[in-house]
């Protein structure tokens, strides 16, 4: 049988086929894009905060004007209490902010948001070299979460994103430490982490994270390699977190029945809110400013069920552990980055909730980074060849976090605002009813007083509900009572020198002078730098005939704030009451320095230099006061006096003419024209004027005997 042979064939070479898919920019481009179109979006999603005002405690944080100077700031890092906690780096940015655009809310709003969206980029620098996958998408959620709103709209949160950006540089160094071994990135690692504390001291977790993410990272820690080279940070964070602890206590007042728990209780209060913040992040609704505070319930069964709930859950990431360490050092990352804030030891915003958004800042990056991992897993698998996988989930998880973040925004615009959509949430959040009672007051103290009555009657022992109810009833002149709603301020919270000082303020208007001036030294006693109750207690004793006493008082509150005009004006009055003219006028004229339009300290000089034999001078500062004051009859008399006394009798005229349209029945006016018209020779004019004056006052024999010449002359 033949065989018929067969010539093999040359195999075909493939032929170059276009790809149909766009080419990928350079990577380093393509993060540079990346960044901007964060930084962008971010700016946009907070427009609505860009000019929002300052907020509740804002102005214990934007620099007072006695810390203002260069010993100000020196004061800021050495002298604790000087500020109202001890993070002397934030309020130096405070001063640095001041002095770049003073009182102007937007520079403090523009600068958070632009911290925010840096520590954003950061974490997704961090995540890509932990080899996290879509580090940006974290990145993105991160920066557009609307539970961070009340970090980055709210300025006094300049603690937040400044400490957030110090810690995650200071996590980013450490880590490159840990690849490299490098003794130089150590150090900048550790220079960033005392940054960060002196920021904020929730950072002081970061060394107990960093070794999570080791674990994470190699499946166990080694001492030698992981945790000595901690050590330092760890001493480092448990001297600022004893520091911290202790001026929580102390200085601010994280004390007293409101913090009183047992330890049952504190974990009860644990396991619960970190339910509630774990809810918030992936459902973020119904945030608001202040959440209402609940009872730590250890006789109620339910209330075991959280932290139960949260045991259950660490179990089962340990467990899933073998198949992915990520969500076991996920879950650690964001329960111990919380823990200063669990309940385990008391801050003071615990007498209102025990739960605010900004106490997970820094935790929630654990979670965003598990969540973007996460969608990148099960995305690749479900769409392995799409390369428009990421830009579409971006879209869909991105554009509803930013609507949610615009629109919580809002809620920032200022105070009233704030307070307002706080009360439309929860109706009895008794702190929101009593501080926008402080913002109404002086002007709507009816609506102000219904506010104050919803504080007290959601809570009777709220201290500083029963203090604004004083101030409203001094409003309304009825001062006893006021005194009353004060002391009971007192009874509820002895350590209360804003209440004392009221008390005093209320004492002295019904002339219980002796009772004002001890309420205003035990003011005194508990805050040595209530500037408003010294200047107080000099008032007081400058009524109590005391000027030398009331003069003590007065230049201490200059000595530490000299910008108080109405404190130099009752200095030099004091002094005037003394007999020390000359310093009086020098105290008048530096109250013309700081309010030029003061017309009172010009009326004040213009008498001193009429008593001293300054004509010049003296006419000088009553035209300002009339100037400024233009319907004020008794300067315009006095000023005619002196144009009459230097023969200038037409101005002098002119003058009590003016007084006499603003005051016509004023027999001195009618009076002195008569003279002045005398003068001018229009005799017929001062007869009409001096009967005027006779008629009015009688008794006046200046005006008779004017009247008697005058007709004499006229025959």
């Amino acid at each position: 049988m033949a065989h018929s042979s067969r010539t093999a064939r040359r195999p075909t070479p493939p032929r170059h086929v276009e790809s149909q898919a766009p080419r990928q920019p350079p990577r380093r481009a393509r993060d540079w894009l990346l960044v901007a179109v964060l930084l962008l979006t971010t700016f946009a999603a907070y427009q609505p905060a860009w000019r929002g005002g300052f907020l509740w405690d804002d102005d214990a944080h934007i620099t007072r004007s006695d810390l203002r100077s260069t010993d100000g700031l020196r004061r800021i890092w050495v002298e604790v209490g000087a500020t109202q906690q001890y993070y002397p780096l934030v309020h130096s940015a405070f001063w640095v902010q001041h002095a770049l655009w003073g009182d102007n809310p937007l520079g403090y709003h523009l600068v958070s948001i632009l911290l925010h969206a840096l520590a954003a980029c950061l974490l997704a620098v961090i995540l890509r070299g932990l080899a996290v996958p879509w580090p940006w998408l974290a990145a993105f959620v991160f920066a557009l979460h609307p539970v961070h709103v009340e970090s980055v709209a709210w300025i006094t949160e300049l603690k937040n994103t400044l400490s957030g950006v110090l810690f995650l540089a200071s996590a980013w160094a450490y880590l490159r430490f840990d690849g490299t071994r490098r003794r130089r990135m150590h150090g900048l690692a550790a220079g960033l982490f005392i940054l960060a504390l002196l920021s904020k001291t929730v950072t002081a977790t970061l060394p107990a994270l960093l070794l999570v993410v080791c674990w994470w990272k190699r499946g166990r820690v080694e001492a030698r390699r992981d945790v000595l080279p901690l050590v330092p940070f760890f001493a480092l964070g448990a001297v600022f977190g004893v520091l911290t602890a202790w001026a929580e206590r102390t200085l601010i007042g994280a004390r007293g029945t409101a913090f009183e728990f047992t330890v049952v209780e504190r974990c009860l209060m644990a396991g619960r809110a970190i339910w509630f913040y774990l809810g918030k992040l992936a459902w973020p609704t119904d945030l608001m400013f202040v959440y209402p505070r609940w009872r730590p319930g250890a006789g109620v069964w339910w209330s075991y069920l959280y932290p139960a709930g949260v045991v259950a859950l660490f179990v089962a990431a340990w467990m899933w552990r073998r198949r992915s360490r990520a969500p076991l050092a996920a879950l650690l990352y964001f329960c111990g980055a919380l823990f200063p804030a669990l309940g385990f030891f008391n801050i003071y915003p615990f007498r209102y909730s025990f739960v605010a958004d900004h106490f997970q800042y820094l935790a929630s990056v654990g979670v965003i980074a598990l969540f973007a991992g996460s969608t990148a897993s099960v995305l690749r698998r479900w769409e392995p060849r799409q390369r428009w996988t990421p830009a579409a989930a971006a879209a869909v998880i991105l554009a509803p976090l930013a609507f949610l973040t615009w629109s919580q925004s809002h809620d920032y615009a200022n105070a009233d605002t704030l307070y307002r959509a706080t009360l439309r949430r929860d109706p009895s959040c008794w702190m929101a009813h009593n501080n926008l009672a402080v913002l109404l007051l002086p002007g709507a103290v009816d609506e102000a007083m219904s506010h104050v009555e919803a504080a007290l009657r959601d809570n009777p022992q709220y201290a500083e509900a029963h203090n604004n109810r004083g101030l409203a009833l001094q409003i309304l002149g009825r001062f006893d009572e006021a005194a009353v709603e004060h002391a009971m301020a007192l009874r509820l919270e002895p350590s209360f020198a804003a209440a004392q000082n009221n008390l005093g303020t209320a004492l002295q208007k019904v002339a219980r002078r002796e009772e004002a001036a001890a309420a205003y030294r035990e003011a005194l006693r508990l805050r040595p730098d209530f500037l408003e109750a010294r200047a107080n207690l000099g008032d007081v004793l400058l009524e109590m005939g005391r000027p030398d006493a009331a003069a003590s008082h007065y230049r201490e509150v200059i000595r530490r704030d000299a910008t108080f005009a109405n404190v130099h004006y009752n200095l030099a009055n004091a002094l005037e009451t003394m007999g020390r003219g000359d310093e009086a006028a020098a105290e008048y004229r530096e109250v013309l320095r700081i309010e030029p339009g003061a017309a009172d300290a010009h009326a004040r000089l213009g008498s001193l230099s009429e008593k001293a034999g300054r004509v010049a001078d003296a006419i000088s500062q009553y035209e300002a006061v009339v100037r400024l004051q233009p319907d004020s009859a008794e300067s315009r008399l006095r000023l005619g006096k002196l144009l009459y006394g230097t023969g200038d009798w037409q101005r002098a005229a002119t003058q009590y003419e003016t007084a006499l349209a603003l005051a016509p029945g004023s027999p001195e006016a009618h009076n002195n024209l008569g003279a002045c018209l005398e003068r001018l020779g229009r005799l017929e004019e001062s007869v009409v004027q001096y009967r005027e004056a006779v008629r009015l006052l009688p008794d006046s024999a200046d005006a008779h005997a004017n009247l008697a010449r005058a007709v004499t002359r006229l025959g």
